[in-house]
């Protein structure tokens, strides 16, 4: 019997984000028939991140004789335009697709961003797609009106495997917490501004001024990510050296492998107070649930569905200032991290495995070939 071709139009690492890891989760997976004898597709890929050369792309899918084009579509009104190419080149040859959203700005880049007749295009080509993927149900308005109902598929993200802890070393570093006065905080990811860097810088100022009042230390805070440009990393330099916090914040650099399973394990609670635009449902947040640390996140995006303020963490809201936060944050005993520490081990385990994600994704190949 002929396994169902599908074709992988989508961004590959490197660069590592969100997006690429994602894709190359899928696409090595046992779902693969090149990577596992006992896979279910064919898949091919297309990547938009090493070939940048349209003509190039559309040749290759005018060759391409797959069952279903799987494509992760971009968010900016240049890269729609490629998208919006390739789309109807696709409508064209009467192939189906299958779109990816692995953010939650489409909709108001479609509906504000562009001109009226790019807008139309768009709603045009998703209204004649096999299906559309978003990252939580909160998103499902994106395509509100831009295509049936039934043909709009929600799928977490997942946590890579060789990004989660046995459950013995979560043990572990739960029995740790027990015996540590200072909680280590992480926040972990590209150094974009939106992203809230400086909102965690602040918190460490805060927490400066509350040991130099007489308290105990009970927060040492760890950055992980790479920095886009110079700016980003002077106003980061900058600011611990002129506010003296060189003994409560730690930066390590890009972590990758055993450096960042090595970071998830040693730190407590994780931090991303992100208003980024392009957000969807980050990774980020799911690697740290996995690997048992209490959440700190703003209400942004697809957030709130796996972020419940006071159940697995502090969800902050659009008002709340950062001195707010620290101090609830504050309130939080040891006893009462592991805790909810623990709930999301068990959330991870429930809705975001490597496993889950990938048997989500194979029942929708299958529903569409």
């Amino acid at each position: 019997m002929n396994k169902k071709k599908i074709c992988f139009i989508a961004q590959f690492p490197p660069p590592i984000h969100g997006l690429s890891k994602a894709v190359e989760t899928l696409y090595y997976s046992n779902l693969n028939a090149h990577i596992s004898e006992d896979g279910e597709f064919e898949f091919e890929k297309i990547d938009l991140t090493k070939n940048k050369n349209l003509f190039m792309i559309l040749f290759r899918l005018l060759k391409s004789n797959a069952d279903l084009f799987y494509f992760t579509i971009s968010q900016t009104k240049v890269g729609n335009l490629r998208d919006l190419i390739i789309l109807i080149l696709l409508e064209w040859k009467h192939n189906k697709c299958l779109i990816h959203l692995h953010g939650g700005y489409y909709r108001q880049l479609v509906d504000q961003d562009m001109n009226i007749l790019q807008s139309k295009i768009n709603y045009k080509v998703i209204s004649q797609l096999a299906g559309v993927i978003v990252l939580s149900k909160s998103l499902n308005y994106i395509f509100d009106g831009m295509i049936t109902n039934n043909k709009i598929f929600t799928v977490s993200n997942c946590v890579d495997d060789a990004y989660v802890l046995p459950d013995k070393r979560i043990n572990k570093k739960m029995n740790s917490l027990k015996h540590t006065k200072k909680v280590h905080i992480l926040w972990l990811s590209n150094f974009i501004y939106t992203k809230g860097y400086s909102k965690v810088l602040e918190m460490a100022k805060l927490e400066k001024q509350r040991v130099e009042k007489g308290q105990a230390v009970r927060f040492h805070f760890h950055f992980a990510g790479k920095f886009f440009g110079k700016k980003e990393q002077q106003f980061f330099e900058k600011y611990i050296i002129e506010n003296k916090l060189n003994n409560y914040v730690s930066y390590h650099g890009i972590v990758t492998g055993q450096q960042k399973c090595k970071l998830l394990e040693f730190c407590n609670i994780f931090i991303l107070p992100t208003r980024y635009p392009n957000e969807g449902q980050p990774i980020s947040i799911l690697e740290a649930m996995g690997n048992a640390m209490m959440i700190v996140a703003t209400n942004h995006a697809g957030i709130p569905d796996i972020v419940k303020d006071n159940f697995n963490g502090i969800l902050i809201k659009e008002n709340d200032n950062i001195e707010y936060v620290y101090e609830k944050l504050i309130l939080f005993d040891n006893k009462k991290i592991e805790e909810i520490s623990r709930r999301n081990r068990a959330y991870y385990q429930e809705q975001f495995t490597q496993k889950k994600y990938i048997n989500t994704m194979k029942s929708i190949f299958a529903q569409l070939t």
